[in-house]
Formats: structure tokens, sequence, C-alpha cells
């Protein structure tokens, strides 16, 4: 019974817990007081535009940036416990930082050296089911390839909190497609958890089961996705319905196609429902309306 109650307890111990996490270059301040927690088995969107501070955020998780304020990963402070944290954690960011003269077979030789949690059979695997040829350097490989390369590395690493920075970025359509789904199927499991930041919403919103948004260095929204449909709606109304709905004060509208999409936040359905066409915003949609938040 001991040991069971203490599973438990254990399984509900946060992966990521942030408050007032602040980090400032000079005068401007990349976080500011940015609050947020991640729980085990989840798939977090860590959503923002380019400089609102996903990356100095992702630094700080990951103990390559100094910051003030409290940060728990794993249990463990990655500006004290750096080593430890990195046992448990694997990154993959856009950018290859593998040398291009490095040969593949090598890169899993490095790899299983740094690693105790590298199972250099799974990179194995998951590489001969590709065109990529243990002999190649990297600089023989397309993007494509070197992403692949970098996911099969993922994949034979036994870590619980996987952090991807726009991990296809440059990458076709199939490509995207091929890595989302192997990471998935391959990878994913309610052990594990995944935060990813992209600029591909649309494509991959299906998958995450929480979201953070960031803008200016602030959280503009933290969420678990099943919970969006209660909190924010949006209606599609005529240009006569407009007066009447415009009075429940939407946070955002737009025209389309001589219609106008109103976004509302705590608004009930039983409300919005007779002024036009009501549904759940996509994270995509509800990301531009709160980053915007114009109304006229």
């Amino acid at each position: 019974m001991a040991q069971s109650v203490h599973h438990r307890v254990k399984k509900m111990t946060a992966v990521i817990e942030a408050r007032g996490l602040t980090k400032a270059y000079g005068a401007q301040r990349a976080l500011d007081g940015v609050s947020f927690t991640v729980q085990p088995g989840r798939i977090v969107g860590l959503i923002g535009p380019n400089g609102a501070g996903k990356t100095t955020a992702l630094k700080a998780i990951l103990g390559l940036t100094s910051f003030s304020g409290e940060l728990r990963v794993m249990g463990l402070d990655p500006r004290l416990q750096r080593d430890a944290l990195m046992r448990e954690v694997c990154f993959m960011a856009d950018v290859a930082v593998l040398p291009r003269w490095l040969k593949v077979n090598q890169a899993l030789d490095y790899v299983a050296g740094v690693h105790p949690r590298f199972d250099r059979s799974v990179a194995e695997s998951f590489l001969r089911k590709t065109d990529i040829r243990m002999s190649s350097r990297v600089g023989q490989l397309s993007k494509g390839m070197v992403t692949q390369l970098h996911l099969a590395l993922i994949l034979a690493i036994d870590a619980r909190l996987l952090v991807l920075d726009e991990p296809t970025l440059g990458l076709d359509l199939l490509y995207r497609r091929k890595f989302y789904d192997t990471l998935l199927n391959d990878y994913f499991d309610k052990q594990r958890t995944i935060v990813l930041t992209t600029h591909q919403v649309e494509e991959v919103e299906n998958l995450f089961t929480d979201v953070i948004f960031i803008n200016r260095g602030h959280v503009a929204l933290d969420s678990a996705v099943e919970a969006l449909g209660e909190r924010y709606q949006q209606l599609t109304v005529s240009a006569e319905r407009c007066a009447p709905a415009r009075a429940l004060k939407p946070f955002y509208e737009h025209e389309v196609f001589g219609r106008v999409a109103m976004f509302f936040e705590g608004r009930t359905k039983a409300e919005l429902a007779p002024l036009g066409e009501l549904r759940t915003p996509s994270i995509a949609d509800l990301f531009v309306a709160k980053m915007q938040r114009v109304t006229p």
C-alpha cells in the first residue's frame, strides 16, 4: 500500500515548474516573471512570435543560460545540477550541431560515450529504414537526412523529457509528417514528456495536450487543449448581427469573406449561439487572436 501511494505522488510531480522566471539582456527583458507548470506524460506546445522569449525559456530549462526566479526541471535546478539533469533530458534544435566531417557511425559512437541511456541498437534499427549509410559524412547528407539522424539519436536515448526547438524547420511537408509520425508512434508514451516550439502550428496542433503562448516575455495563455473549448469561443456573424455580438465584448475580430469572426473568452455557448456560427477556435487561430488582441 505504501509503495502504491508513493508511486502516485511521484507520478504527479511536475516535470517543469517555473515561478517568476526572469532573464534580461541589458535593458531588454526576454522573460519577465514567467510562471508555468508542465506535468509528466504531456506534449506541450510552447508557441510565440520571433523574439517572444521561447528560446530563452528553453535555454533556462536546459541550464544553458542564467536567470532569476525559481525553476525546477525533473526536480532539479538547471543552474546547479545540469549534469544530473542531462541524464534525463534530450534536446534537438533546428540548427544541426553535428560537424560536417563526422561520419554517421562516429556520431553514434560519440552519443554512446556521453549519454548513459543511449541504446545503439535502437538508432541503428531506425537508420536501416532510411537512405542514410553508416559510412556517410554529415556534410554529404541532405537537411532531411540530418534531421533523420538527429531523430535516430533521440529515439535511442531513454530520456524522460524531450525538448524540441523548431525541429522540422526548412524541411518539406513529407519529411515533417514522417518526423512527427515517428515521434508519436516510436517515442512518446505516458512516462515521457515533450516540449515543442514551432511556427508551423497548423500542422502539429492536433499533437498537443497543452499549449503555452508566450509574447514579449510574458505568458499569454497556459492551458490544457481539452479546456480551451470551455474558455474560448469563435463566433462568425453576418454584418447585421455585428452590433449585438460586439456588445458581448469580443477580445479580437477579423473579417472573413464578408462576415466577421469574433473571439470571446468566458462567454457561454448559450449567450453566443443565437448570434451566428459558433465553434471552438483552432490553436493557430487562437494564437493569432491572443497575440494581436485588437478590436475595432
